[in-house]
């Protein structure tokens, strides 16, 4: 391990930028991370700062650096994982002309409304476009706002100035390649919720005149397209001296996250599952061919394997619910904050939940804290706890949360077993909330399916990221990968938790049947 390569992998998510030195093998030898700023804004949309990110990349790798001095010589690629689904207008210098709207951002739904509708409509979407968009792409834009197709569409209606200046629209990972190579591309997977390419081959994603016409874009803001494996070019010299490290330093294009966490937690055989639980959550799998669930909100899509698309089910919001009970309820700054030392609040939940009854003594929490995406897309509905009485605790409410992200990843899993043609035998778990034994357990029991937890399974992008720098460089294949992976624990579902689990799925869903209108009238 001493005399193997590194890879700097970058793992930039919505709570904060991480980077991580890797070898080809996925030994992680060190680790940096720096929070960076989620922005609310007042007309409800979701930002950050592209020159935060940029800060917190520089500091978070000269402090890695700096600690693994003997390393930096060993250094030989930057491949980057990021969050998707963002859009970041820049100048013909690469310079940001605004905050990057997030995939949380729903400011843009009128406007594609407005463009995209008809007389006959599926959400607000002209059925011959709906059947255009799947038919190439795979899928649509989502009516809620939430991808690069809505994100455009805002600001060309109501920030002219800034289409007007725009010489690229990129997405984060789009940018980071920017500011690391200074060429203006987007890969096969941060390409697609722009919804403006042909996707039926895998191989050659390649822009759609068409498309790009029915959305009422310019195709001259968007940029090249490359495979994610491939290398886009050096580390710019300025950025090499300043990082002490080489100058032939080469660059992979890298991925989005959900494709970036498939690779890292080695699920990348045809039909092998991961399940993701970070700020987000989503559940997906390799399979060899192209396919659409309207209905299920489902589809394969473009990723960084040869020859295959990628089947992802995304839900809004899993370990960001925690982050909000955190914040906003347990340790919100007010006057009922005394001084408390909670160096790892996350592992105080996990401890308190492991002693609360299954099923959280009669509590059902809803996640649902930013609308939803799958199974139901569905913008207006909202988080919500149930069932609450005096012989309830804050302990019951804990327990509630991690069941409550349980029982919305179960709702996936019938339809995602449809989508494969094939039960799901187990699930190979990543993502922060993935180091819990605790939710693991709930997961297997809720689901009723095997749950492998990856050995440090918080750095599932970052070694996604590296394997794909990897394969870039020629080093390893996408199929040597799963040998790499280490499975820390499997958790079988247990039998006696089955019939009550069962019980609140079902009470679950008709939760959902009997509050979504009720969601659309408060939200709509």
């Amino acid at each position: 391990m001493n005399q193997e390569k590194l890879i700097i992998a970058v793992d930039l998510g919505t709570s904060g930028m991480k980077v991580a030195l890797i070898t080809i093998s996925g030994k992680v030898l060190g680790w940096e991370a720096e929070p960076v700023e989620l922005l609310i804004t007042p007309d409800g949309g979701a930002e950050q700062s592209p020159d935060e990110w940029w800060r917190a990349f520089l500091s978070a790798t000269s402090r890695l650096l700096k600690r693994e001095q003997d390393s930096a010589k060993r250094v030989v690629a930057i491949s980057s994982s990021t969050q998707g689904e963002g859009t970041l207008p820049v100048d013909k210098d690469g310079n940001p002309l605004s905050n990057c709207i997030l995939w949380m951002d729903m400011r843009g739904a009128p406007h594609l409304k407005k463009q995209l509708g008809g007389l006959v409509n599926i959400d607000g979407a002209s059925l011959d476009k709906v059947l255009r968009f799947i038919n190439l792409t795979g899928g649509m834009p989502s009516m809620t706002g939430k991808d690069p197709a809505g994100h455009m569409l805002f600001i060309r209606d109501t920030q002219p100035a800034i289409y007007a200046k725009t010489h690229k629209f990129l997405n984060v990972l789009d940018y980071l390649n920017l500011r690391l190579t200074g060429r203006f591309v987007a890969t096969f997977d941060s390409i697609l919720t722009s919804w403006v390419t042909d996707n039926r081959d895998p191989n050659l994603v390649h822009y759609n005149k068409g498309l790009i016409s029915v959305l009422g874009l310019d195709a001259a803001k968007l940029p090249e397209i490359v495979a994610c494996s491939d290398v886009i070019g050096t580390l710019k010299a300025d950025i090499a001296d300043k990082l002490g490290l080489s100058k032939d330093v080469k660059i992979v294009a890298g991925s989005i996250d959900n494709t970036a966490a498939a690779i890292g937690a080695g699920a990348v055989d045809d039909y092998a599952t991961h399940l993701y639980i970070g700020t987000s959550s989503w559940m997906a799998a390799h399979v060899p061919f192209k396919k659409t669930s309207i209905f299920d909100s489902l589809a394969s899509v473009p990723c960084a394997v040869p020859d295959r698309y990628l089947m992802t089910a995304l839900q809004a919001t899993a370990g960001g619910n925690l982050t909000y009970l955190r914040d906003q309820i347990l340790y919100h700054k007010d006057e009922l904050l005394q001084e408390a030392d909670v160096p790892d609040i996350f592992k105080a939940l996990d401890q308190i939940a492991d002693r609360v009854p299954v099923g959280s003594n009669g509590v059902i929490y809803t996640p649902w804290i930013w609308g939803e995406r799958a199974p139901i897309d569905d913008k207006t509905v909202r988080a919500g706890l149930y069932n609450l009485s005096l012989h309830n605790s804050r302990e019951d409410i804990i327990r509630a949360f991690l069941e409550g992200v349980a029982f919305n990843t179960r709702w996936l899993l019938k339809p995602v077993g449809n989508f494969l043609g094939r039960k799901v035998p187990s699930i190979n778990i990543v993502g922060g909330g993935a180091q819990s034994d605790v939710w693991c357990q709930i997961f297997a029991d809720v689901m009723n399916v095997e749950i492998k937890q990856v050995a440090d399974p918080i750095y599932s992008n970052a070694r996604g990221a590296a394997w794909i720098g990897a394969v870039g460089l020629g080093e390893i294949t996408f199929s040597d990968v799963p040998e790499f992976v280490e499975i820390k624990q499997s958790y079988a579902p247990q039998a006696k938790n089955r019939a009550l689990y069962d019980e609140r799925f079902t009470i679950f869903k008709k939760i959902y049947k009997q509050m979504k209108g009720i969601y659309k009238d408060l939200n709509g």
